[in-house]
């Protein structure tokens, strides 16, 4: 077994309890398998190491936030949103919406635990090995050891705030931020500020600064594809009824009628639809509100080239040309930190999994074991892991399958 070294200032403690689910994660995923839970009367703990659930809403977003998707399909299962709230709910009312969720359901995260280690393995006293977790106790000092049958991991994959290394990046005189610690542009008000990332979150980051009377520039190296609300939501209508490569050309043709041909303003045309680049690529396409119109006007200026370096307040691209800014933004993403805890044999584990998922592939309706609705998701008997990943991994795992075996892993 991996052991976890103590130090002196903390204790180790044995936690057995006769929850067979322990969740790891009190934000939507996780909030919402302990609902469904608690729905079928399965008992469970959750483990959170923030101070809140659904911290990322709570604590690192945005002030003007948006649900990008409409109400109906944002809802959490068995908890419709108030008939009140507007169609593309904001941050703020989210936030209540998920207060009143854990309320009904009466779900009571364990918050500031750290988890250090997740592994199946035998344990001490039991004929069949169990999911064995340690979580740091951040208040006490000390070190929590839970076990289960079952495990969640609905971590999410924004636990780790990412700013690539810059050559220079110390010397800048100016504010250098994550968009984890933006709110809004009040304190960039007249400031020439340089977005890092042309995501969703750097697209809106870099249109709100515009609307506080700041001057932001964005680098945009890759093609994106700009979608307004009604054409997203039309999207999701339709795939229940058209092929997907059906509807992501009559998205392109709407896009390009509504948007008109952006590569002159700097935006890279791509041959690739939105929703081929997703599964291809990752990336998400941009849902536009407002960002199209300040490009066009020259209120957000566009830049093709990456970062070289940096020398006080002058930023030098890699296209040979430099310019001076107040502030930074990074809206660069995020480190997965699961690998580090997550001690399981892939390769077995995937193995098992291939028959299920080859047999039924990708399906968008309700898990039979948490129904959390629209979600990309696949189960085991042991754990749940989204599909995308799965199938990105599987080939790569049958492959390694020949050489390795899970003792040598």
């Amino acid at each position: 077994m991996n052991q976890i070294p103590i130090t002196e200032n903390q204790k180790l403690v044995k936690i057995m309890l006769e929850a067979p689910v322990i969740i790891i994660g009190a934000g939507t995923s996780g909030i919402a398998t302990a609902a469904c839970l608690t729905k079928k009367s399965v008992p469970f703990i959750i483990l959170d190491r923030e101070d809140c659930y659904a911290s990322l809403w709570q604590k690192y977003t945005y002030d003007r936030l948006h649900l990008h998707l409409t109400k109906q399909i944002c809802e959490l299962p068995h908890f419709p949103f108030p008939s009140s709230y507007p169609n593309y709910v904001p941050k703020n009312q989210f936030i209540e919406y998920l207060g009143g969720y854990i309320n009904h359901f009466n779900i009571n995260p364990l918050y500031h635990r750290d988890v250090e280690l997740a592994e199946y393995d035998e344990v001490e006293g039991f004929d069949e090995k169990f999911w064995r977790v340690k979580a740091k106790n951040k208040r006490l000092g000390q070190v929590e050891e839970y076990y289960g049958s079952f495990l969640v991991v609905a971590s999410g994959e924004t636990a780790e705030p990412y700013v690539p290394e810059v050559e220079g990046l110390g010397s800048f005189k100016g504010k250098v931020i994550h968009s984890t610690r933006y709110k809004n542009g009040v304190e960039f008000k007249d400031e020439h500020v340089l977005v890092v990332g042309s995501g969703n979150s750097g697209m809106e980051i870099a249109l709100d600064l515009a609307n506080f009377g700041a001057k932001p520039s964005i680098i945009v190296r890759s093609p994106v594809h700009f979608l307004s609300r009604d054409m997203m939501h039309y999207a999701t209508v339709l795939f229940n009824y058209l092929s997907p490569s059906m509807v992501e050309n009559l998205v392109v043709i709407a896009s390009r009628i509504v948007y008109g041909d952006l590569s002159k303003y700097g935006i890279p045309f791509s041959n690739e639809g939105p929703f081929t680049m997703k599964m291809k690529y990752g990336r998400f396409p941009i849902i536009d509100v407002g960002t199209v119109a300040k490009i066009k006007s020259r209120e957000i200026e566009v830049l093709p080239a990456e970062i070289q370096s940096i020398s006080g307040n002058e930023v030098l691209f890699r296209d040979g040309k430099s310019q001076p800014f107040d502030s930074i933004v990074f809206c660069t993403g995020f480190k997965r930190s699961t690998q580090k805890w997550l001690k399981v044999c892939i390769i077995l584990y995937m193995t098992k999994l291939a028959t299920l998922v080859l047999r039924h592939g990708s399906f968008l309706s309700k898990c039979s074991t948490c129904q959390v609705r629209r979600t990309n998701i696949t189960y085991s008997e042991r754990c749940l892991i989204s599909y995308p990943e799965l199938k990105r991994m599987l080939l790569f795992v049958f492959f390694l399958n020949f050489f390795y075996s899970c003792d040598n892993m």
